[in-house]
């Protein structure tokens, strides 16, 4: 499988292009020289998976050697293998066996976001970093060319244009208003349209929702961009937006012992409401005349 290149610069997605080829020199590095990548976007938490990855190291080591580059602070910039840094801390060693490459940022970026967008627990506030963070990248290398396409982009990650144009739009959401798409208490769309507000207006707007604690809707949201556009959006408009209470569907359950006094066995809950709703129905008639 070949990679895809990316303005004939370098190419990417292939187990040599992020892990090395046969000449790549591999070195054992101590962990305490090894750095974050600068906005790493992706979590490394320490859940049921890192513990499987913990086992993995104590027994075999590191099998797959991370990939790094020199930081003009002092020590190296981990590039790909967070994960199996932080594994190899948690399994008592000291070091790690890492290639160095010699890498620009755009160069590290694309690597880094590549080795990791796969993930099938990432979430959206995750994969919006990281294709925001992949795309400028792309941006900067294609410059000179006139820059690529988001359908080149989403074509590389397996999503279509307009779905990585909406997680890059989401990636312009403040953290509180991104935690709750990734806490589903805003959906995808409607978090789009609350990306086109400002930094202010998007606090109001988180703060509107926290006190009322409802869900915003698409309609809410559209209203809230179209306003934010106009200049017209206030934190009182936002507040009183969802302070407004919604209908509250009705129920109402009859009784068996009641309902036993008009029907017999043979007639089913459908017959019954059929019934019902027809008298209620004259009844509305009579009521009119």
């Amino acid at each position: 499988m070949s990679g895809r290149a990316i303005s004939g610069k370098i190419k990417i997605n292939t187990f040599d292009d992020i892990c090395g080829g046969a000449n790549d020199n591999v070195v054992e590095m101590p962990l305490e020289k090894l750095h974050e990548f600068k906005n790493h976007p992706f979590r490394v938490i320490d859940d049921e998976k890192m513990a499987e990855m913990v086992e993995s190291v104590k027994e075999y080591g590191v099998l797959v050697p991370g990939i790094v580059r020199h930081r003009a602070e002092g020590g190296y910039e981990i590039i790909a293998g967070h994960r199996r840094k932080r594994a190899s801390l948690l399994a008592g060693k000291t070091t790690m066996p890492v290639i160095v490459r010699r890498y620009m940022d755009d160069e590290a970026t694309i690597i880094m976001v590549d080795s990791n967008i796969q993930r099938e627990d990432m979430l959206i506030s995750e994969r919006a970093h990281a294709y925001r963070m992949k795309y400028d990248a792309m941006k900067h290398q294609g410059s000179k060319t006139g820059g690529l396409s988001l359908a080149e982009l989403g074509e590389q990650a397996g999503e279509s244009a307009k779905t990585v144009q909406r997680y890059i739009y989401l990636s312009r959401l403040n953290d509180d208003l991104l935690k709750m798409v990734d806490d589903g208490k805003i959906g995808m769309i409607p978090g789009v349209d609350l990306s086109f507000l400002g930094e202010e207006q998007q606090r109001w707007v988180f703060e509107a929702l926290s006190e009322s604690g409802v869900t915003i809707s698409k309609q809410q949201a559209r209203f809230l961009k179209d306003n934010a556009k106009s200049g017209e959006l206030t934190a009182k408009m936002a507040k009183m937006l969802f302070a407004m209470e919604k209908p509250k569907p009705r129920s109402i359950t009859l009784k068996p012992n009641r309902l036993n006094q008009y029907f017999d066995e043979n007639w089913n809950n459908d017959e019954i409401e059929e019934l019902i709703c027809s008298l209620l129905e004259e009844w509305k008639k009579r009521a009119g005349e």
